[in-house]
């Protein structure tokens, strides 16, 4: 299929998208990489009649250590960000959730902040963005704001960002010292958006106990889901065979899956449950061995 007609802008700068957003209200939408915008487009399930192109401004791709974390550009390709050293060495989870994002032909065009801003409950960014804390710097003729990413998504592909605002950049916060991650997700076929994921940071004190905790899950509700029952359920504790299945216990009651053409809401929560097993099991393990402390 075709789009729809459209009017094409290229914006300079974010400055100048911000400028055209303004003057064109609910009429325009951002193109970034365009790797899901133009699919929808092409469906019709989108039918902006502007659009303004910001992959073009100078200096696209920027991902820079600050004391807190890494920031990213929110034009930053995903295939930049997943092999700068800096966030590998810093936020190796992030590095491996961006490696499960489709293909790296697709990786190669997606963005950062276009993933994010799109804001699909199975998609992989959203919900690092909650495990990490992240803080969206947010552009628009007004100046700059702040937001959490709790905060900013609202609905299935729905988030707080006004029709004349953008997202500049990205800060994705550091885990404390002596954590660990874990990620798992599945899918129909490699590349494909996940049937469910989970994610998990985990932070250990002096004795080997958990005394920081970090759970996502995305793929199994209207948006990414932070599981604070599961962290409660960990803090004070050690990994063991009883404390794995009262995870799984308490990702059951945050679930909220649908079924669809490919799985069983059934299928989603049981999904959800093992996956987010296998990773705070991996979240324990990786911190151990930061920590030094016994297996």
């Amino acid at each position: 299929m075709k789009p729809a007609q459209f009017d094409y802008h290229r914006a300079v700068t974010l400055e100048h998208a911000s400028e055209m957003l303004s003057t064109f209200g609910e009429d325009a939408k951002i193109l970034a990489g365009g790797q899901s915008l133009i699919a929808a487009m092409n469906y019709r399930l989108a039918r902006p009649k502007i659009l303004v192109d910001i992959s073009n401004v100078e200096t696209p791709n920027v991902v820079g250590e600050e004391a807190t974390g890494i920031r990213i550009a929110a034009t930053t390709t995903q295939r930049y960000a997943e092999k700068h050293p800096a966030l590998r060495q810093r936020l190796p989870v992030l590095a491996e959730a961006i490696a499960h994002i489709a293909h790296f032909q697709i990786r190669n065009k997606g963005t950062v902040g276009g993933s994010i801003v799109n804001a699909d409950p199975a998609s992989e960014l959203p919900a690092l963005s909650l495990l990490l804390d992240a803080e969206f710097e947010i552009k628009s003729q007004a100046g700059l704001s702040t937001v959490a990413a709790e905060d900013f998504f609202i609905t299935y592909m729905t988030t707080v960002l006004q029709p004349d605002e953008i997202l500049a950049s990205v800060l994705f916060r550091v885990p404390p010292a002596r954590s660990g991650w874990g990620f798992h997700e599945v899918a129909r076929r490699a590349g494909d958006f996940a049937i469910a994921g989970s994610t998990a940071v985990v932070g250990l004190d002096d004795t080997g106990r958990c005394d920081y905790a970090r759970v996502v899950l995305f793929g199994v509700a209207a948006t990414p889901v932070r599981a604070r029952a599961v962290e409660d359920a960990l803090v004070g504790q050690d990994w063991s065979a009883q404390l794995a299945a009262e995870v799984a216990q308490e990702v059951g009651d945050v679930v909220d899956a649908e079924s669809d053409v490919h799985v069983t809401a059934a299928y989603r929560r049981s999904a959800a449950e093992v996956l987010t097993a296998r990773a705070v099991s991996d979240a324990f393990a990786r911190a151990r061995t930061v920590a030094g402390t016994r297996p």
